[in-house]
C-alpha cells in the first residue's frame, strides 16, 4: 500500500488499545499515509498524551480495562475540543459508539477491520481537523479585523483595509504600509502581526526619521565589540531582536542608501552580517515597512532603491486620509471621548450640533493622531457637553486645506 498523495507532510495520530497487535497494525497504517503514530496501552496513558502531546486524530479503543473508551473521550474533549476521534469497537458494543457519535466522536470502525476503513477514517479524520483548524484562524482573522475597525474606523474604506490586513496576515509576505501621517499604519502593523502565526514572538519597531545615518545600520543589524569607535560591547540589532517575530520599518523612505542595499541583500538571503562581524547569522523575522512619502516619486529621485521597493510592495495597504472617510470622524471622535471620559473620571455627555459639524468639516492634516488630541483636550475643557470653542479648531484657508502634517508616522 503506497502512501496518499494528497496526506500532508506531519500530523499526529494517538492509538489508544490495551491489544499490542492492534497497535501495531494501526501503526503501520498510521505512517503508510504519512503520519507519526503514538501509542497508548491504556486510558490513563492516553489522557496524559492529550495533554502532552497534542495529537491530530485519536484512535480509541471503546472497551479497555480501567479507563474505558467513552471515559477517555470525555476527557479528551475537555482538553482538545476540535479533536477528532475515532472508535474502534467490536459489534457487540456498536450501540456505544453510535452513541458516542452523536456525543461528537468523528466515526467508528468494527473490529475485525478492514485496512481500508482505517484509512477511510483517518484521511476524513485529519480533513475535519484541517478545516476545524481553518475556521478557527479565519475566526481569528475575523475578530482581529474587527478590533481594527473599532481603532480605526468603520467605513467602507477602512473595512476593506482590515480585511487586507486580516489576508495577508497568515502569510510571510513583505508589506508596505502608505498612507499620510496620523493614520494608523503602525496600529495596522501590529494587527498583522497579532493575526499571524508570529504573534508569540516580538513585534520590535524602528524609527528611520529619528536615527543619524551613521547609526542606523548598528541599529537595525547589531555590531560586534570594536567594530567602531565607541562600540565597547556586541550589541544586538532590531533585526536580532525580532527573531521569529515581526519588525515594523517606519517613514522607510528616510532610510539611507547604503542601509538599502544591506536591508535588500537581508531580504534575499534570509541571513545578515553584523557590522563588524564575519559570519553570517539567519534571520526569520517578518518586515513591515510603513511610508507617508511617495517612494516612487524618492525612486525617481534617486533617494530610494527600486529593488528595494519591489521587495517590500509584496502586499501594499494604503490607509486613506480621514478627511476621505468622513463618516469615521463621529464614529472615532465618540471612542476617544469614552475613553478620555473614563481616564479623568469625567461625564462628559457628547458634542454639540456646532461642534459636532465643526469636526465634520476640519481637514484633518494630521488624521487620527489630530482628532484623539482634539477630543481629548475638549474633553479636559468641556463639563457637560462639547462645544465648538473647546475643539480649538481654526477655519481651514486655502493654504491649509492642502497641507499635511509632517509629524514622524506612526
Amino acid at each position: 500500500m503506497e502512501p496518499s498523495d494528497t496526506a500532508p507532510e506531519d500530523g499526529r495520530v494517538l492509538i489508544v488499545d490495551d491489544d499490542e497487535g492492534i497497535c501495531d497494525i494501526l501503526a503501520r497504517l498510521v505512517q503508510i499515509e504519512g503520519y507519526e503514530p503514538l501509542i497508548a496501552r491504556d486510558g490513563y496513558h492516553a489522557v496524559d498524551l492529550i495533554r502532552s502531546e497534542h495529537p491530530d486524530v485519536l484512535l480509541l479503543d471503546v472497551k479497555m480495562p480501567g479507563l474505558s473508551g467513552l471515559e477517555v473521550m470525555r476527557h479528551a474533549r475537555k482538553l482538545d475540543r476540535d479533536l477528532p476521534i475515532v472508535l474502534i469497537t467490536s459489534h457487540g458494543l456498536v450501540k456505544d459508539a453510535v452513541s458516542a457519535l452523536r456525543a461528537g466522536a468523528h466515526d467508528y470502525i468494527v473490529k475485525p477491520f478492514e485496512h481500508t476503513d482505517v484509512i477511510r477514517s483517518l484521511r476524513s479524520a485529519m480533513e475535519d481537523r484541517g478545516l476545524r483548524r481553518t475556521i478557527r484562524r479565519l475566526s481569528d482573522h475575523t475578530a482581529e479585523a474587527a478590533r481594527l475597525r473599532d481603532l480605526l474606523g468603520t467605513s467602507a474604506a477602512m473595512a476593506r483595509v482590515s480585511a487586507d490586513a486580516a489576508r495577508v496576515a497568515s502569510s510571510d509576505f513583505s508589506v508596505l504600509i502608505t498612507g499620510e501621517p496620523g493614520t494608523g499604519k503602525e496600529i495596522v502593523a501590529r494587527a498583522i502581526h497579532e493575526a499571524s502565526r508570529r504573534n508569540g514572538a516580538p513585534f520590535v519597531t524602528i524609527e528611520c526619521g529619528v536615527l543619524h545615518d551613521t547609526l542606523f545600520e548598528s541599529e537595525l543589524f547589531g555590531h560586534e565589540k570594536g567594530a567602531f569607535s565607541g562600540a565597547t560591547r556586541t550589541k544586538p540589532g532590531k533585526y536580532d531582536i525580532a527573531r521569529h517575530g515581526t519588525l515594523f520599518i517606519d517613514d522607510i523612505a528616510r532610510m539611507p542608501l547604503g542601509v538599502q542595499a544591506k536591508l535588500l541583500r537581508v531580504l534575499h538571503e534570509r541571513s545578515m552580517t553584523p557590522m563588524g562581524g564575519t559570519l553570517p547569522v539567519a534571520v526569520d523575522v517578518r518586515l513591515i515597512a510603513a511610508s507617508s512619502a511617495d517612494l516612487e516619486s524618492a525612486i525617481d529621485a534617486g533617494s530610494f532603491r527600486r529593488d528595494l521597493y519591489f521587495r517590500l510592495s509584496e502586499f501594499v495597504i494604503d490607509i486613506p486620509p480621514l478627511r476621505q472617510r468622513t463618516e469615521d470622524i463621529m464614529y472615532l471622535a465618540q471612542r476617544f471621548l469614552l475613553h478620555t471620559n473614563t481616564e479623568l473620571h469625567k461625564s462628559v455627555a457628547g458634542f454639540s450640533a456646532a461642534a459636532t459639524q465643526r469636526l465634520l468639516e476640519h481637514h484633518w492634516a494630521g488624521n487620527v493622531r489630530e482628532l484623539r488630541s482634539t477630543i481629548r483636550r475638549a474633553v479636559v475643557l468641556a463639563d457637560d457637553i462639547i462645544e465648538q470653542e473647546h475643539l480649538g479648531l481654526r477655519r481651514p484657508t486655502a493654504a491649509t486645506a492642502g497641507s499635511t502634517s509632517s509629524a514622524p508616522v506612526k
